[in-house]
Formats: structure tokens, C-alpha cells, sequence
């Protein structure tokens, strides 16, 4: 019984090999060795397994697509046996092109790794990669026979009563519309409702470590206008855990002022316009327009601030300093991207035209200087906060936007039209006095270069994969590759046809999983950096800056 089962199990795989393209073998072997060579993030074991059996499936389907236009054009075709010596010899090609590249890849996956201080693999695992690329194709290629059985069962109906190419079209139209409302319309609305009530618990979520807030001046406590439940757990977290003015005053040497922070959850009002309304009521309770500066922040999707972005700026300032955020979604950036794309911006702008409204009203001598600021999806909805004719007249002071996403409409022009032999991952704009570009190293001090009224500058990493994908990879090579590149770009980065668009997906998914200062992970110094020129500190010396960077490097090595 066993034997018999073992040889119609063989039987059964011998037929399915023999039913793959050859063509499409070589083609998705070539694309599966390209998937190990380095992208922008390293990848563990996992995650190239399922890169290696997608770029493997992609390779296959674009071979088989060029064996249908060979066939289509009746071009000639090898008959059997020879076909058969040319698929075994088509293997045998395959497994050694394969050997070779997964040799070299702990090397190529090293040359990254190097350049971000991570501890160095001497192996990736081949034997897991292999079992998980050849469970990642098995279902694309499901997927894709799947695919073929609706269009044939299509295809047959209609010959019946019109023509063979005609019926062919409407085939596959059809096919595509009902896979693409498959997945649209059940899969991908299943997997959304899923995902928003997770992050929707999780945001309900009240830790016992934060308890609400006594001081009245602090959001959420019994005197504010928002409920302590209402703002979120990412909005007590934000109001929780920055620094107190004693916190500030014992690294200064003197005395400070308690930062003011006021959040407006997601369930805090119905509308954009309620919340913003809300927020600036809650400004205007705390005393924020008598303070120094005024930021307004963007959340990430899930409404996530990056305490060193706000926690540094309230040391360089002496915790004069009130922020004001907005909360607009639950979900991750890329799921808010991908579901509500508008409503981040719409979010940003009416807490911007409320805020600024107000603002400008007041005296110019008595108000604080006002800022922007926003961190990934933040900084592109950020910068659509405001029309650059909308404050000619009355300009707020300076923004500072973190790893914006490339689509991020304000960054993309800004870099298409930079100075001639300045770097995408580190522009130059013309005289740079309206805005400028920062890495890991201070690029902010231009020799000769004076700030107008108002500072932009943008924080970047050119290993930043969210903000340095690029769509068109697919089939030309990104800018970024182009010499000179960024501090930590491997240099043996190459670029394939289709294959670079995949790792740089896997990239832009995986972005937040570097070390701290690569990546799409923000150091506190470049923060510090930034803040500096952005709101003009005064009355620190270098000495103090380093000293100040030390302090926030230690606390991150404690956390």
C-alpha cells in the first residue's frame, strides 16, 4: 500500500514537472538569483524565502508569457525527444546557477550589514530559503493555473458563437475582472476590516503604566477638554512619557518649563474640522500661544509620534515648547495609504487652516514661532497641510519632514529639480536658503548659504527604502544606485529588470526593522541636527550639542 502510494505521489510530481515551461524554469531560475543579491535592507532567512519564491513565480509567468508569443507569432518550436533533453539540460543549469548565487549570498547580505554595525551571518540558511521559495511559487503557481481554468472555462463558451480570437479577449477580461473582484472585493475588504478592528483594540488599549494625568494642563486629565480614553494609546503615550521640566532643568543646570502636548484622538470628535476645533480649544486652555514655539504634528497611520522627534526639541528649548497632533487613522501607514490616501492630508490641513487661522490673528511680538512636523506618512501629509501662496504673507517659521514616502508629491519636486551633481539621497536646492537636505552626517551648515523666513529641511537616510522606492525599478535603474551613493548603500547593490522592483517592495515593507540611524529608524541626533537649524537654537554651544546627543544615545541604549 505504501509503495503504491509513493509511486503515484512520484508519478504525480513527474507529471507536474514535466508540465512546467521549460522556458519558464530558466527565466524564473535567473530572476530567483538575482533575488540574493542586495538590496537596501538586509533580510533574514524568511524574508528572502518568500522574495526568492515570488521573483521565482514572476521570472516563470514572464517566460511562459514569451513561449505564448513565440507560439502566437508560429514561430518554430523543438519537437520530441529533443525537447526533453533540453528541459533535463535546462535543470541542470538552473540547480547550478542557483548553487552558485545562494553561496555568494551571506557575502552580498554582509556588504549591508557591515554598513549598518550589525554583527556579520555566515550562512542564510539556504535549506529554509529553498522550502519556503518553493511554497511561495506552489502558490503562485495554484493561483495562476486557477487563473488559466476560469479563462478556458470562459474561452469555451463563447466559441460556441463567436470567433476564436475575439472569444480569447473577452477571456481573459473576464477572468482578470473576476480574480481582480476576488481579491479586491472579498480578500483584500476581509483583510482591512481585520487589520482596522486589531489596531482599533489596540488603540483602545490602556496600559497600566500610564495612568491619566493630574496635572490640569495636561491632556486627558479632569480639567481638558479630551477624555483620557478618547485620545488613544498612542495619544497617552505621547502625552505621557515626554520629559518633565525637572528631567529638562537637571541636564541644563537650570530651570525649565513642563513641555505642553495636547492630542486629539481618532475618537475624539466625528470629523477633521471637530478635531481640529478641538485642538485648538485645548491650545488655547493650556496657554500653548504664550510659549516660544508651536509645533504641529502629523502622526504616522496608526497616530504613532517618534519620541526622540519631540523629546529632543523640548531639551533645546528648555521646555518652552507646545505640540499639538491629530490622529487620523488606526492602521499602519501603508494600510492608510493604501485604503484612505486623501484622509491623512485632509486631517493635516484642517488642523493646519484652524491653528494658523488663529495664529495669525495674534500679535506678531507675543506668539510663538510656529512649525511643522511629520515622520513617514506624517511627512507627506504634512506637507500637504498648506499652499505655499496660502502663508506669503505671514509665513509660519520652518518644518521639519522625516523620511518622506516617495510619492510624497512636495519631496519628488523639490528633488527632480535639485542642483546639478548633488545626489537624489542628498539634494542641494538651489541657493538653499527655503529648504535643505540632512542625513547621518550634518549636511545643514551650506558654506555661504543664508535661511530666508522660512526653514523647510528634510531628514533622509539613503537606506531609507519608503522614501527611495521607486515604481519605474521595474525596468530602469533608481537614481539612489547612481555614484555617488549614500553612507549605507552596499556598494555591490545592482540593479535587474523586475527583480529590484521586488526587493525594493520587501525593502519599503521591512524598512523599520534596521538599527537605529538606518533605514527608516530615526536617531535622536539627526534629530538634534535638524531641530537646530529649523528653529534657530540659540545659547548652545558645540560642546552642549554633544552632549546632549550623548545623553539621548544613552537613554536609547537603556531602552
Amino acid at each position: 500500500m505504501s509503495l503504491s502510494l509513493t509511486s503515484r505521489t512520484g508519478t504525480l510530481f513527474s507529471r507536474l514537472a514535466l508540465s512546467l515551461s521549460t522556458i519558464g524554469l530558466l527565466t524564473g531560475t535567473l530572476f530567483f538569483a538575482a533575488s540574493f543579491t542586495p538590496s537596501l535592507i538586509p533580510r533574514n532567512w524568511l524574508l528572502q524565502g518568500v522574495l526568492s519564491g515570488l521573483a521565482f513565480g514572476v521570472g516563470y509567468l514572464v517566460g511562459v508569457l514569451g513561449v505564448w508569443l513565440w507560439s502566437y507569432l508560429e514561430l518554430p518550436v523543438l519537437k520530441a525527444p529533443a525537447a526533453r533533453w533540453v528541459k533535463r539540460a535546462a535543470g541542470a543549469i538552473c540547480a547550478a546557477i542557483a548553487v552558485i548565487f545562494l553561496w555568494q549570498a551571506s557575502e552580498w547580505q554582509n556588504s549591508i550589514r557591515e554598513l549598518m554595525g550589525m554583527e556579520p551571518v555566515d550562512s542564510v540558511d539556504p535549506l529554509r530559503i529553498a522550502l519556503i521559495a518553493i511554497a511561495t511559487f506552489a502558490v503562485l503557481l495554484g493561483i495562476s493555473r486557477l487563473f488559466r481554468l476560469t479563462l478556458d472555462f470562459i474561452d469555451r463558451r463563447l466559441r460556441g458563437f463567436l470567433p476564436r480570437r475575439v472569444a480569447a479577449v473577452i477571456g481573459v477580461a473576464a477572468a482578470v475582472v473576476i480574480f481582480f473582484s476576488l481579491i479586491n472585493g472579498v480578500l483584500l475588504r476581509y483583510g482591512i476590516y481585520v487589520a482596522d478592528s486589531s489596531f482599533r483594540a489596540a488603540d483602545e488599549l490602556i496600559e497600566p503604566d500610564t495612568p491619566q494625568p493630574q496635572d490640569p494642563n495636561k491632556t486627558g486629565s479632569a480639567a481638558s477638554l479630551l477624555d483620557w480614553d478618547g485620545i488613544g494609546r498612542r495619544g497617552r503615550q505621547f502625552v505621557a512619557t515626554g520629559p518633565s521640566k525637572d528631567d529638562i532643568a537637571a541636564f541644563l543646570g537650570r530651570e525649565a518649563m513642563e513641555p505642553l502636548r495636547v492630542y486629539v484622538g481618532l475618537r475624539s470628535a466625528e470629523t477633521p474640522e471637530e478635531r481640529a476645533r478641538l485642538a485648538l480649544e485645548e491650545l488655547k486652555r493650556v496657554g500653548a500661544f504664550g510659549r516660544s514655539a508651536l509645533v504641529l504634528i502629523t502622526p504616522t497611520g496608526t497616530g504613532w509620534i517618534d519620541p526622540p522627534a519631540i523629546d529632543t526639541l523640548d531639551y533645546l528649548h528648555g521646555g518652552d515648547v507646545a505640540s499639538v497632533a491629530i490622529q487620523y487613522s488606526y492602521l499602519a501607514s501603508w494600510l492608510s495609504l493604501l485604503v484612505e490616501p486623501e484622509y491623512g492630508g485632509e486631517v493635516s490641513r484642517a488642523m493646519f487652516t484652524e491653528i494658523y487661522g488663529y495664529w495669525t490673528q495674534l500679535p506678531r511680538e507675543n506668539r510663538p514661532k510656529l512649525y511643522l512636523y511629520g515622520l513617514s506618512l506624517g511627512a507627506m501629509n504634512s506637507q500637504r497641510s498648506s499652499e505655499l501662496f496660502e502663508i506669503l504673507s505671514d509665513p509660519y517659521q520652518g518644518a521639519l519632514w522625516v523620511g518622506p514616502p516617495y510619492s510624497s508629491q512636495l519631496w519628488s519636486s523639490i528633488t527632480a529639480r535639485r542642483n546639478a551633481g548633488s545626489p537624489v539621497w542628498l539634494p542641494r536646492f538651489r541657493d538653499g536658503s527655503y529648504v535643505r537636505f540632512t542625513g547621518q552626517e550634518n549636511a545643514l551648515n551650506l558654506p555661504g548659504a543664508h535661511w530666508g523666513p522660512l526653514r523647510v529641511v528634510y531628514l533622509q537616510y539613503a537606506s531609507d527604502a519608503v522614501t527611495f522606492f521607486d515604481p519605474l525599478s521595474v525596468y530602469r535603474q533608481p537614481e539612489w544606485m547612481n555614484a555617488p551613493r549614500g553612507p549605507d548603500v552596499s556598494p555591490q547593490i545592482r540593479w535587474y529588470p523586475i527583480v529590484s522592483f521586488l526587493q525594493l517592495l520587501v525593502d519599503m515593507m521591512t524598512a523599520t526593522t534596521t538599527p537605529m540611524g538606518h533605514g527608516h529608524v530615526y536617531a535622536p541626533q539627526h534629530y538634534i541636527d535638524a531641530w537646530v537649524a529649523v528653529t534657530d537654537v540659540k545659547g548652545w554651544s558645540d560642546a552642549d550639542i554633544e552632549r546632549l546627543k550623548a545623553h539621548f544615545a544613552h537613554m536609547t541604549e537603556a531602552q
